[in-house]
C-alpha cells in the first residue's frame, strides 16, 4: 500500500509523522512523496491558532481533491473537533491524540491479521519532508494551564518517554544518515518530572539527565533542543553546552515582557526572572542564539503594557523571534476574558514586534560576519554545470547560502560568513567536510 503522510504545526507533530513513516515501512508499505500517488493519507493536524485549524481543514480538503479516497485525520484539531473532521470529504477515520501512538497498529490490524513492527532505520520522509534532521519526541502533554493555550486541552497531562526509548529512536535516525537530532515535546523542559530514579529515591529525573545520556551513549554530530519554558531551567542547566555537539540555540518563549500581562496568561515567569536566566545563559554561551515567542494583543493589554513588553523585548537583544497575534481559542480562559483587543490593534502590535525582532536578528547575525562556522547543508539546487546553490544552518541557527562545485546535501562544511542579505547569510565554503 502506498501511503502519503503530512503534518501541520509544531515539531512534535513532525516527529510523530516521522515515527508513523517508520512503522508503515516496517510493516512493508511504501511512503510516497505525493498525495496523487497514494492509496491512503494520514494528516497530523494542529489547533494552536485559528489559522492553524484552518490550515488543517484546508490540508485535508486538498488531499481529498488530489484523489485520495481514504484519509486518516489525527492531531490536536481532530481531537478538539472530531465531528467537523469526520464531515470532511474522504476522511474515513479520525484518531484522537490519546490513540495517536497506536494509529499505525490500529489501521493495519483492520487490514492485516498481524502487525509486528521490527526495528528499522529511520529514514527522512520523501518529497518536501526530506530532511537532514530528525525530530525525536521525548515528551507529550502539559501540566501548565496558560490561559491562551489550547494544546494542554488537546494533548492532556505531561508524560515522559523513557531514556532507553529515546536513545533507541536517536540511534535509528543516525543509522538512517541523519546528522542532527532535535528533541521535542509539548513541554520539553518537564521531561523526567514523572520518572523517579531508583538510585535517588524520592527524586525525579530532569531534562539534563536525558541530554547527558544521549551525548554519552551516541555519536550524534548535532543535538538541538526545541522550545523550553524558562521556569524549567536554572543556571546549572547551561553547563551542558560544554559538549560542542549541543547546538548553541535556545528557544525560550516569553509571550509578554509585561509582568501584569504574564499574570493574566498564568505564565510561571516574570521579566526579572527571565532576564536573570538570559544573563546566566550568556555567561556560559556568549555567542548563543536566544530566540523567543511573543503574543501581541492579549486580552486586557493596554498601551502601557504593550510599551513595557516591547521595551523588554528590545532589552533582551534576541537573535530572532516569532510574533503571534492573539488568537482566541474556544475552551481557554483567555477566550472568556473581558477587554478583548480589536483585531486591527493586534495586527498593528504584531508588526511592531516583528520589526523589533528583525532589527535584533540582523544585529546578532552581523556579529558573525567574517567568521567561519560549520554549516549542515539541507537543500541543493543546481545553478548550471559549474555549480550548486547550497542552503543550510549553523549550530546557532543562522541560515547560510553558498555555492559548491558538487551537491553537498546532508554534509557539513566549514563556511566563511561574508554578508547578511535578505534573511540569509552569503557564505564561502572554506573547507569541504
Amino acid at each position: 500500500m502506498k501511503i502519503y503522510l503530512d503534518t501541520i504545526g509544531c515539531r512534535l507533530n513532525q516527529s510523530e509523522i516521522e515515527t508513523m513513516a517508520r512503522q508503515f515501512r516496517a510493516a512493508g508499505h511504501e511512503v510516497v512523496a505525493s498525495a496523487q500517488d497514494a492509496d491512503m493519507a494520514v494528516v497530523n493536524t494542529c489547533a494552536v491558532t485559528a489559522e492553524a485549524a484552518s490550515d488543517s481543514r484546508g490540508k485535508l480538503r486538498h488531499i481529498a481533491r488530489a484523489g485520495v479516497d481514504e484519509i486518516i485525520a489525527t492531531g490536536c484539531w481532530v481531537t478538539l473537533q472530531p465531528g467537523q473532521a469526520s464531515a470532511l470529504p474522504n476522511v474515513s477515520r479520525i484518531v484522537t491524540n490519546d490513540r495517536k501512538d497506536h494509529l499505525v497498529a490500529d489501521i493495519l490490524n483492520d487490514r492485516e491479521q498481524a502487525f509486528d513492527v521490527e526495528p528499522i532505520i529511520r529514514e527522512p520522509l520523501p518529497g518536501l519532508h526530506h530532511r537532514t534532521r530528525a525530530f525525536v519526541k521525548v515528551q507529550d502533554g502539559c501540566d501548565n494551564h496558560c490561559t491562551f493555550c489550547i494544546t494542554t486541552i488537546a494533548r492532556g497531562e505531561s508524560r515522559s518517554r523513557p531514556i532507553a526509548d529515546v536513545i533507541s529512536d536517536v540511534q535509528y535516525a543516525l543509522e538512517g544518515g541523519v546528522k542532527e537530532i532535535v528533541l521535542t515535546g509539548v513541554h520539553l523542559g518537564s521531561w523526567g518530572q514523572d520518572i523517579s530514579t531508583s538510585l535517588n529515591a524520592g527524586f525525579n529525573l530532569h531534562l539534563r539527565d536525558l541530554v547527558r545520556s544521549i551525548l554519552r551513549e551516541t555519536d550524534v554530530p548535532r543535538l538541538r533542543l526545541s522550545s523550553l519554558e524558562p521556569w524549567d531551567l536554572d543556571a546549572d542547566f547551561f553547563s551542558l553546552w560544554e559538549d560542542a555537539r549541543l547546538c548553541q540555540h535556545l528557544h525560550l518563549p516569553l509571550q509578554s515582557g509585561c509582568n501584569a500581562t504574564l499574570k493574566r496568561m498564568a505564565r510561571k515567569t516574570t521579566p526579572a526572572s527571565f532576564r536573570d536566566l538570559i544573563i546566566a545563559a550568556r555567561q556560559i554561551m556568549p555567542d548563543a542564539a536566544i530566540t523567543t515567542d511573543i503574543i501581541a494583543g492579549f486580552p486586557g493589554e493596554t498601551e502601557d503594557e504593550f510599551a513595557e513588553s516591547l521595551a523588554f523585548v528590545k532589552e533582551m537583544n534576541f537573535a530572532g523571534g516569532h510574533a503571534f497575534s492573539y488568537s482566541p481559542r474556544p475552551g481557554t480562559g483567555a477566550a472568556r476574558m473581558k477587554e478583548q483587543i480589536r483585531p486591527e490593534v493586534r495586527k498593528e502590535r504584531n508588526a511592531i514586534y516583528r520589526a523589533a525582532f528583525e532589527e535584533s536578528a540582523n544585529a546578532y547575525c552581523q556579529k558573525f560576519i567574517g567568521k567561519t562556522l560549520p554549516v549542515l547543508w539541507e537543500s541543493t539546487t543546481q545553478l548550471d554545470e559549474h555549480g550548486w546553490q547550497m542552503e543550510g544552518h549553523t549550530g546557532n541557527y543562522l541560515r547560510v547560502k553558498a555555492i559548491a562545485s558538487a551537491p553537498r546535501w546532508n554534509e557539513m562544511d566549514d563556511v566563511e560568513l561574508i554578508e547578511n542579505i535578505s534573511g540569509a547569510v552569503r557564505g564561502k565554503i572554506h573547507k569541504i567536510g
